[in-house]
């Protein structure tokens, strides 16, 4: 009569390890994540004309303009710069947390059910 259900001969001990070794990597990320969430993140565009500050969760804590890029006859040249200090910003912190994931992970990010 065929066994139903479990897993067959030692895989019980496999498993526990596999358990343990999943819980410690969940432990890790978490760890990982906390770190990344404190760390501040800054890029400056146009020569120093706009600095974005922007924290590891991705919310801008500063923003620094020159006096001297406000040229009332071309805000748009300003509205371009600050876009592209955010998208840089956003950029660097996706970078860092790509980086710190794949070292964590072997570069196996994107692994069902782990959520990189």
């Amino acid at each position: 009569m065929a066994r139903r259900g479990g897993f067959g001969g030692g895989m019980p001990g496999n498993m526990n390890n596999l358990m343990k070794q999943a819980q410690k990597m969940q432990k890790q990320m978490e760890e990982n994540q906390k770190a990344l969430e404190e760390k501040s993140f800054s890029v400056t565009v146009g020569g120093g004309a706009v600095e974005i500050t922007m924290s590891g969760k991705k919310e801008v804590t500063g923003v620094k303009i020159d006096p001297e890029a406000v040229d009332p006859d071309d805000v748009e040249m300003l509205e371009d710069l600050i876009m592209s200090a955010v998208n840089e910003v956003y950029r660097k912190v996706d970078d860092e947390s790509q980086a710190v994931m794949s070292k964590l992970t072997g570069g196996f990010g994107g692994l069902g059910g782990f959520g990189f």
